[in-house]
């Protein structure tokens, strides 16, 4: 009996002792993982580079007075068409103390000329009617009397001009009131009645009344970082989008860029301007913020795989600033859960996806390796 229970003990131990052991070692085996894989696919591929900006008309015109005053009227407002010589704004005409008594003298003095020729030639009239005076002393006579009667109606005119703003003669082609210089919108009108302006002269820019601007004719005006400006040039297509207008978008042909950068909040950057293909009914406001999509390159329909499935080896020694990021290659599953690194030729890539020249057929399946985030990883265990 004593046997029988010493042996179904040893038994039991020998039994615990590999119960152990199996337990210890299926703990120690490391769990198998299942790549996640995925098919190169046909896909559209657009490079691009995005600018920040505004819309804008091409030319804005200032209509400035001609005469300094006070704005007694204004004729239109923002919105408003105007064609060329349309009337923009009246000014009312203040003065100058010194310079209305110089006129008023003038005014005075010419009249006193006028009187005294006129009084000389009505007597020499009638001495020559009794054959007293010569043909052409009363020739002289008439001549004098001429020349004080314009002086009389310039000096006239000058007071009036001085007075008012303009003469009875011009009254046609008057400087107090302010007319559009070119056909267009007015987008802006920074004055309003009871303001003083400047009249524009070679010393002064003048004050602005009102700004003109063709709305058909716009153009997107914006900011490209130095990082991008060398990737960019002239004549390529924009994608342009206007925060205001979400459902459409607008085409442009790039047709500017600054050769000098300005520094903005530390970074430098370029000015650059495109032309906008306007949409029939839709009505676009100058100011508009919008950024432009620079297509770089552009390929439609092309075989394509995603950049995370892709890696790159590097020689030893390498420097990736002159060598680049190395060679390109992907992992094709040959066989269930079997895979092979296969090198591969790269096209245009946005960022996301990039086009395949070689190296990868259409229905390949490729790894998705681990850098790709976990969750590409399956667990076997996993429900």
């Amino acid at each position: 009996m004593k046997r029988i229970v010493t042996f179904f003990l040893v038994l039991l131990f020998l039994l615990a002792l590999a119960g152990t052991g199996w337990f210890l070692w299926s703990k120690s085996r490391t769990k198998p993982k299942i790549y996640e894989t995925e098919t190169a696919q046909l896909v559209d591929i657009v490079k691009k580079t995005v600018a920040t900006g505004a819309i804008v008309p091409r030319r804005e015109v200032e209509i400035k007075p001609r005469v300094s005053g006070v704005l007694d009227q204004l004729f239109v407002e923002p919105g408003k068409v105007v064609k060329l010589g349309d009337p923009i704004a009246k000014i009312r005409i203040v003065p100058n103390a010194a310079a209305l008594n110089r006129a008023e003298a003038d005014v005075r003095a010419a009249q006193i000329a006028f009187d005294n020729a006129k009084r000389e030639l009505d007597r020499n009239q009638n001495l020559y009617t009794q054959g007293v005076v010569p043909e052409a002393e009363l020739a002289r006579y008439r001549t004098d009397f001429s020349l004080r009667q314009q002086e009389l109606t310039a000096a006239t005119s000058n007071l009036q001009i001085v007075r008012d703003g303009q003469s009875r003669a011009s009254s046609k082609n008057s400087n107090v009131v302010v007319t559009s210089t070119v056909d267009g919108m007015i987008i802006d009108v920074p004055v309003k009645v009871g303001f003083s302006v400047i009249e524009s002269n070679n010393f002064n820019p003048g004050s602005t009344i009102a700004l003109v601007a063709d709305m058909d004719d716009l153009i997107f005006q914006g900011q490209v970082d130095e990082s991008e400006v060398g990737k960019i040039k002239e004549g390529m297509s924009l994608k342009i989008k206007i925060g205001a207008i979400e459902s459409e978008e607008f085409a442009g042909k790039l047709e500017y860029i600054a050769p000098k950068g300005k520094e903005v909040q530390g970074a430098i950057q370029f000015e650059i301007r495109a032309d906008i293909t306007l949409k029939p009914g839709v009505f676009i406001r100058a100011g508009y913020s919008a950024n432009a999509d620079v297509v770089l390159a552009e390929v439609k329909q092309v075989l394509a795989i995603r950049e995370a499935v892709v890696t790159y080896e590097r020689a030893k020694g390498a420097d990736p600033a002159k060598d680049g990021p190395g060679k390109a290659t992907v992992e094709v599953e040959t066989q269930p859960k079997v895979f092979v690194r296969r090198d591969v030729k790269l096209g245009v890539s946005d960022g996301v996806n990039v086009q395949v020249l070689a190296g990868v057929a259409k229905g390949d399946k490729l790894k998705i390796p681990d850098n790709a985030g976990p969750a590409k990883l399956k667990d076997p265990k996993a429900p």
